[in-house]
């Protein structure tokens, strides 16, 4: 692949995807309709697995002389219901693998390599093909698949129970600085995927979800108390007392003072 890649779209497909990286060092950047670009550093012997859902944009820098390769492994639906069955019986229903970036891991890479000089010899055997492709989807259910209560959709998103536990865990820490990086590694996500599936999960990205909160708590203390402006964007965690105003006209159409006066 060239050094430095154009925006690409990786489009939306019903099989999950595994990509293991070849050969070369690269800084990924992803994002999803027109969001805000997140990277991902790789290098050779890193993985991709995504469950599809909506596509989504895709660009790469070298970072090494080394070429950028990648293989590609779509995993069959078949295979992976038989995996799914196996591991999660009558949960089954409830379980798919998780979207995931940039990460390592020792014993996939061992079945890919032998995958991969399988395909790459003259006449290869189908039979092997399918053997360690059954093997790795066994794998992908043991190690990267979660289980929800309700019915699986087409469209992945984070489960319930770690919805509750990440937005619980925002509004106890609202006034601390965001962090896409601690909240995303808080669900086993790489930053791009968590953003992606925050959203499709809230509906609000993230960060956006993380200014909801400081919002309502500023509105909450400028109705129920008499602290200053300043002391209340301090407490909601802006240093700034002219930018919270700035941001709370944006979002509520008044000042702080002009809110306060109306409560």
């Amino acid at each position: 692949m060239p050094s430095t890649g154009e925006a690409w779209n990786i489009p939306s497909v019903s099989e999950p995807v595994l990509i293991w990286v070849t050969s070369g060092e690269v800084e990924v950047q992803e994002r999803e309709t027109n969001g805000p670009w997140l990277t991902t550093r790789v290098k050779k012997g890193s993985f991709f697995l995504s469950m599809g859902g909506s596509p989504y944009d895709c660009h790469w820098k070298t970072l090494t002389s080394e070429p950028f390769e990648v293989m590609h492994v779509l995993i069959g639906l078949p295979f992976l219901e038989r995996a799914l069955d196996e591991v999660f019986g009558a949960d089954a229903t409830h379980a798919e693998l998780r979207d995931v970036s940039g990460f390592a891991d020792v014993t996939l890479d061992s079945f890919i390599r032998q995958l991969h000089a399988e395909l790459m010899r003259p006449k290869a055997s189908p039979l092997f093909v399918q053997s360690v492709g059954q093997a790795i989807a066994i794998y992908l259910a043991r190690n990267y698949a979660i289980t929800d209560t309700g019915p699986r959709s087409g469209s992945s998103s984070l489960p319930g129970y770690k919805v509750q536990q990440i937005t619980h865990w925002m509004a106890e820490h609202f006034a601390e600085q965001f962090d896409l990086a601690h909240l995303a590694a808080q669900a086993g996500l790489s930053k791009f995927h968590f953003h992606r599936l925050f959203k499709r999960a809230t509906g609000v990205s993230p960060s956006c979800y993380h200014m909801n909160l400081r919002m309502d708590a500023a509105r909450r203390l400028l109705r129920e108390t008499k602290k200053s402006v300043v002391t209340v964007a301090l407490e909601v965690g802006y240093a700034s007392a002219s930018h919270f105003a700035q941001l709370f006209r944006r979002e509520t159409g008044l000042s702080p003072t002009e809110y306060r006066r109306q409560r």
